[in-house]
Protein backbone atom coordinates (compact mmCIF):
# COMPACT_ATOMS: atom_id res chain seq x y z
CA UNK A 1 0.00 0.00 0.00
CA UNK A 2 1.13 3.68 -1.45
CA UNK A 3 1.19 6.29 1.70
CA UNK A 4 -0.81 8.17 -0.59
CA UNK A 5 -3.65 5.21 -0.48
CA UNK A 6 -3.21 4.85 3.34
CA UNK A 7 -3.78 8.40 4.16
CA UNK A 8 -7.08 8.08 1.94
CA UNK A 9 -8.35 5.16 3.73
CA UNK A 10 -7.68 6.84 7.12
CA UNK A 11 -9.35 10.36 5.79
CA UNK A 12 -12.55 7.28 4.92
CA UNK A 13 -12.10 6.17 8.47
CA UNK A 14 -12.45 9.63 10.09
CA UNK A 15 -15.37 10.33 8.02
CA UNK A 16 -17.05 7.35 8.99
CA UNK A 17 -16.38 8.51 12.43
CA UNK A 18 -17.53 12.03 11.55
CA UNK A 19 -21.14 11.29 10.43
CA UNK A 20 -21.65 8.72 13.65
CA UNK A 21 -20.52 11.75 15.87
CA UNK A 22 -23.14 14.00 14.03
CA UNK A 23 -25.62 11.24 14.61
CA UNK A 24 -24.78 11.25 18.33
CA UNK A 25 -24.91 15.08 18.53
CA UNK A 26 -28.24 15.51 17.54
CA UNK A 27 -31.36 15.65 20.02
CA UNK A 28 -33.88 13.75 18.03
CA UNK A 29 -31.27 10.74 16.93
CA UNK A 30 -33.67 9.31 13.84
CA UNK A 31 -34.41 12.56 12.25
CA UNK A 32 -30.78 13.20 12.63
CA UNK A 33 -29.84 9.95 10.88
CA UNK A 34 -32.74 10.43 8.44
CA UNK A 35 -30.72 14.02 7.55
CA UNK A 36 -27.95 12.56 6.80
CA UNK A 37 -29.33 9.24 4.90
CA UNK A 38 -31.47 11.92 2.84
CA UNK A 39 -27.81 14.39 1.81
CA UNK A 40 -26.47 11.12 0.82
CA UNK A 41 -29.44 10.54 -1.64
CA UNK A 42 -29.40 14.25 -2.86
CA UNK A 43 -25.45 13.75 -3.59
CA UNK A 44 -26.16 10.54 -5.39
CA UNK A 45 -28.68 12.40 -7.71
CA UNK A 46 -26.08 14.76 -8.55
CA UNK A 47 -23.88 12.05 -9.49
CA UNK A 48 -25.70 9.11 -11.25
CA UNK A 49 -26.40 10.80 -14.59
CA UNK A 50 -22.79 10.85 -14.79
CA UNK A 51 -22.20 7.21 -14.34
CA UNK A 52 -23.48 3.84 -15.96
CA UNK A 53 -26.40 1.75 -15.37
CA UNK A 54 -25.27 -1.78 -12.69
CA UNK A 55 -25.44 -4.36 -14.54
CA UNK A 56 -29.33 -6.35 -14.56
CA UNK A 57 -27.91 -9.09 -12.44
CA UNK A 58 -27.06 -6.81 -9.79
CA UNK A 59 -30.14 -4.94 -9.31
CA UNK A 60 -31.53 -7.82 -6.80
CA UNK A 61 -28.69 -7.04 -4.56
CA UNK A 62 -29.28 -2.91 -4.77
CA UNK A 63 -32.97 -3.75 -3.26
CA UNK A 64 -32.19 -5.97 -0.99
CA UNK A 65 -29.01 -3.84 0.40
CA UNK A 66 -31.04 -1.15 0.40
CA UNK A 67 -33.45 -2.53 3.15
CA UNK A 68 -31.22 -3.83 4.88
CA UNK A 69 -29.22 -0.62 5.09
CA UNK A 70 -33.33 1.35 6.50
CA UNK A 71 -32.50 -1.52 9.44
CA UNK A 72 -28.95 -0.49 9.81
CA UNK A 73 -29.27 3.19 9.69
CA UNK A 74 -32.24 2.90 12.37
CA UNK A 75 -30.40 0.79 14.53
CA UNK A 76 -27.63 3.11 14.97
CA UNK A 77 -30.11 5.73 15.62
CA UNK A 78 -31.31 3.57 18.54
CA UNK A 79 -27.72 2.74 19.18
CA UNK A 80 -27.05 6.40 20.39
CA UNK A 81 -30.09 7.02 21.99
CA UNK A 82 -28.31 5.43 25.07
CA UNK A 83 -24.64 5.27 24.58
CA UNK A 84 -21.85 7.37 23.79
CA UNK A 85 -20.20 7.50 20.55
CA UNK A 86 -17.21 5.60 22.27
CA UNK A 87 -18.99 3.13 23.40
CA UNK A 88 -21.34 2.06 20.85
CA UNK A 89 -19.47 2.40 17.62
CA UNK A 90 -16.76 0.05 18.80
CA UNK A 91 -19.75 -2.50 19.40
CA UNK A 92 -21.14 -2.05 16.07
CA UNK A 93 -18.00 -1.84 13.77
CA UNK A 94 -16.07 -3.50 15.90
CA UNK A 95 -18.12 -6.61 16.29
CA UNK A 96 -19.16 -7.23 12.63
CA UNK A 97 -15.43 -8.70 11.68
CA UNK A 98 -15.88 -11.41 14.43
CA UNK A 99 -19.42 -12.39 13.27
CA UNK A 100 -18.63 -12.32 9.77
CA UNK A 101 -16.05 -14.86 10.16
CA UNK A 102 -18.07 -17.02 12.42
CA UNK A 103 -21.13 -17.09 9.65
CA UNK A 104 -18.90 -17.98 7.45
CA UNK A 105 -16.80 -20.86 8.94
CA UNK A 106 -20.79 -21.78 10.23
CA UNK A 107 -22.30 -21.57 6.48
CA UNK A 108 -19.52 -21.73 4.26
CA UNK A 109 -17.40 -24.31 6.09
CA UNK A 110 -14.62 -21.32 5.93
CA UNK A 111 -12.77 -21.84 9.54
CA UNK A 112 -11.15 -19.09 10.44
CA UNK A 113 -6.88 -19.33 10.52
CA UNK A 114 -5.40 -19.90 13.84
CA UNK A 115 -5.06 -15.46 13.69
CA UNK A 116 -8.51 -15.27 12.75
CA UNK A 117 -9.22 -17.07 16.48
CA UNK A 118 -7.23 -14.69 17.73
CA UNK A 119 -8.82 -11.57 16.73
CA UNK A 120 -11.95 -12.59 17.30
CA UNK A 121 -11.09 -13.76 20.61
CA UNK A 122 -9.28 -10.05 21.09
CA UNK A 123 -12.53 -8.23 20.16
CA UNK A 124 -14.92 -10.55 22.49
CA UNK A 125 -13.15 -9.66 25.28
CA UNK A 126 -13.20 -5.78 23.92
CA UNK A 127 -17.06 -6.09 23.35
CA UNK A 128 -17.00 -8.01 26.90
CA UNK A 129 -14.88 -5.04 28.84
CA UNK A 130 -17.29 -2.42 27.18
CA UNK A 131 -20.86 -4.29 27.81
CA UNK A 132 -19.69 -4.35 31.53
CA UNK A 133 -19.98 -0.72 32.03
CA UNK A 134 -23.71 -1.47 30.25
CA UNK A 135 -25.38 -2.93 33.65
CA UNK A 136 -26.87 -0.38 35.07
CA UNK A 137 -30.19 0.45 36.60
CA UNK A 138 -33.29 1.91 34.03
CA UNK A 139 -32.22 -0.37 31.32
CA UNK A 140 -31.42 2.86 28.65
CA UNK A 141 -27.72 1.50 28.21
CA UNK A 142 -28.89 -2.40 27.80
CA UNK A 143 -31.11 -1.24 25.14
CA UNK A 144 -28.48 0.59 23.26
CA UNK A 145 -25.75 -2.20 23.96
CA UNK A 146 -28.71 -4.29 22.05
CA UNK A 147 -29.11 -1.79 19.16
CA UNK A 148 -25.39 -1.92 18.61
CA UNK A 149 -24.85 -5.61 18.93
CA UNK A 150 -27.80 -6.20 16.57
CA UNK A 151 -26.22 -4.14 14.18
CA UNK A 152 -23.07 -5.74 13.88
CA UNK A 153 -25.05 -8.39 12.57
CA UNK A 154 -26.82 -5.96 10.26
CA UNK A 155 -23.43 -4.78 9.02
CA UNK A 156 -22.17 -8.15 8.37
CA UNK A 157 -25.39 -9.07 5.96
CA UNK A 158 -24.97 -6.11 4.29
CA UNK A 159 -21.39 -6.03 4.12
CA UNK A 160 -22.03 -9.39 1.95
CA UNK A 161 -24.69 -8.42 -0.50
CA UNK A 162 -23.08 -5.52 -1.00
CA UNK A 163 -19.78 -7.37 -1.90
CA UNK A 164 -21.63 -9.51 -4.51
CA UNK A 165 -23.61 -7.15 -5.52
CA UNK A 166 -21.12 -4.96 -6.45
CA UNK A 167 -18.79 -7.44 -8.63
CA UNK A 168 -21.97 -8.14 -10.09
CA UNK A 169 -22.84 -5.26 -11.69
CA UNK A 170 -19.89 -3.61 -13.40
CA UNK A 171 -19.15 -0.51 -11.84
CA UNK A 172 -18.98 -0.33 -8.11
CA UNK A 173 -19.45 3.83 -7.63
CA UNK A 174 -22.71 3.39 -9.47
CA UNK A 175 -23.80 0.30 -7.81
CA UNK A 176 -23.51 2.30 -4.68
CA UNK A 177 -24.91 5.75 -5.50
CA UNK A 178 -27.75 3.42 -6.33
CA UNK A 179 -27.97 1.97 -2.35
CA UNK A 180 -27.78 5.03 -1.13
CA UNK A 181 -30.62 6.94 -3.10
CA UNK A 182 -32.54 3.81 -2.54
CA UNK A 183 -31.68 3.95 0.98
CA UNK A 184 -32.80 7.10 0.96
CA UNK A 185 -36.42 7.05 -0.34
CA UNK A 186 -37.41 4.20 1.97
CA UNK A 187 -35.89 6.11 4.92
CA UNK A 188 -37.99 9.12 4.07
CA UNK A 189 -41.24 6.55 3.91
CA UNK A 190 -40.82 4.87 7.10
CA UNK A 191 -40.29 8.01 8.53
CA UNK A 192 -43.23 9.49 7.38
CA UNK A 193 -45.10 6.82 8.84
CA UNK A 194 -43.58 7.15 12.46
CA UNK A 195 -43.52 10.61 12.26
CA UNK A 196 -46.23 11.97 10.22
CA UNK A 197 -46.26 15.83 10.50
CA UNK A 198 -43.28 16.10 12.89
CA UNK A 199 -41.24 16.17 9.80
CA UNK A 200 -42.12 19.01 8.74
CA UNK A 201 -41.22 21.27 11.92
CA UNK A 202 -38.28 22.99 11.17
CA UNK A 203 -34.75 21.12 13.13
CA UNK A 204 -31.93 22.77 13.75
CA UNK A 205 -29.09 22.82 11.67
CA UNK A 206 -30.95 20.22 9.46
CA UNK A 207 -29.57 20.85 6.41
CA UNK A 208 -26.09 21.31 7.58
CA UNK A 209 -25.43 17.97 9.42
CA UNK A 210 -27.54 16.21 6.64
CA UNK A 211 -24.71 17.50 3.44
CA UNK A 212 -22.21 17.27 6.23
CA UNK A 213 -23.02 13.98 6.64
CA UNK A 214 -24.27 12.36 3.62
CA UNK A 215 -20.95 13.44 2.59
CA UNK A 216 -19.14 11.91 5.10
CA UNK A 217 -21.23 8.26 4.45
CA UNK A 218 -21.05 8.41 0.56
CA UNK A 219 -17.51 9.39 0.63
CA UNK A 220 -15.97 7.25 3.40
CA UNK A 221 -17.83 4.51 1.46
CA UNK A 222 -16.65 5.46 -2.69
CA UNK A 223 -13.05 6.21 -0.90
CA UNK A 224 -12.68 2.71 0.75
CA UNK A 225 -13.94 1.16 -2.63
CA UNK A 226 -11.24 3.19 -4.33
CA UNK A 227 -8.20 2.35 -2.16
CA UNK A 228 -9.54 -1.40 -2.43
CA UNK A 229 -8.69 -1.16 -6.73
CA UNK A 230 -5.24 0.05 -5.16
CA UNK A 231 -4.37 -1.80 -2.65
CA UNK A 232 -4.84 -5.40 -0.92
CA UNK A 233 -8.48 -5.47 0.12
CA UNK A 234 -7.53 -7.05 3.39
CA UNK A 235 -5.38 -4.25 3.78
CA UNK A 236 -7.56 -1.60 3.17
CA UNK A 237 -10.23 -3.28 5.50
CA UNK A 238 -8.03 -3.52 8.03
CA UNK A 239 -6.63 -0.01 8.38
CA UNK A 240 -10.38 0.98 7.76
CA UNK A 241 -10.55 -0.28 11.64
CA UNK A 242 -9.08 2.56 12.64
CA UNK A 243 -12.39 4.56 12.60
CA UNK A 244 -13.21 3.22 15.96
CA UNK A 245 -10.02 4.83 17.46
CA UNK A 246 -11.05 8.34 15.67
CA UNK A 247 -14.50 7.60 16.78
CA UNK A 248 -13.81 7.41 20.53
CA UNK A 249 -11.24 10.54 20.14
CA UNK A 250 -14.06 12.53 18.42
CA UNK A 251 -16.16 11.41 21.55
CA UNK A 252 -13.77 12.25 24.01
CA UNK A 253 -12.53 15.80 22.57
CA UNK A 254 -15.63 16.79 20.96
CA UNK A 255 -18.77 15.43 22.37
CA UNK A 256 -16.89 15.52 26.31
CA UNK A 257 -17.49 11.95 26.70
CA UNK A 258 -15.89 10.51 29.69
CA UNK A 259 -13.33 7.42 28.28
CA UNK A 260 -11.96 5.47 31.41
CA UNK A 261 -8.69 3.41 31.04
CA UNK A 262 -10.13 0.29 30.95
CA UNK A 263 -12.65 1.83 28.42
CA UNK A 264 -9.51 3.36 26.03
CA UNK A 265 -8.07 -0.60 26.44
CA UNK A 266 -11.42 -1.99 25.49
CA UNK A 267 -11.58 0.12 22.47
CA UNK A 268 -8.11 -0.65 21.03
CA UNK A 269 -8.52 -4.36 22.27
CA UNK A 270 -11.58 -4.40 19.80
CA UNK A 271 -9.73 -2.11 16.92
CA UNK A 272 -6.71 -4.89 16.98
CA UNK A 273 -8.88 -7.62 16.77
CA UNK A 274 -10.84 -6.27 13.89
CA UNK A 275 -7.34 -5.55 12.18
CA UNK A 276 -6.24 -9.07 13.15
CA UNK A 277 -8.96 -10.43 11.87
CA UNK A 278 -9.00 -8.44 8.28
CA UNK A 279 -5.13 -9.58 8.21
CA UNK A 280 -5.12 -13.01 8.97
Amino acid sequence: MTFEVMLVVLFSALLHAGWNALVRSSADKFLGTLHIVCGAGAFAVVLLPGLPLPAAASWPYVVGSGLIHVLYFTLVAYAYRGADLSFAYPLMRGTAPALSALAAAWLLGEAPTPGGWLGIALICGGVLSLAGSAWRPGGGHLRALASALGNAGVIALYTLVDGLGARLSGHAFSYTAWVFLLTAGLMLALALVLRGRQLLQPTTNAWRNGLLGGAGTLGAYSLALWAMTQAPISSVAALRETSIVFAALIGVLFLKERLGRWQLAAVLLVCVGAAVIKLA
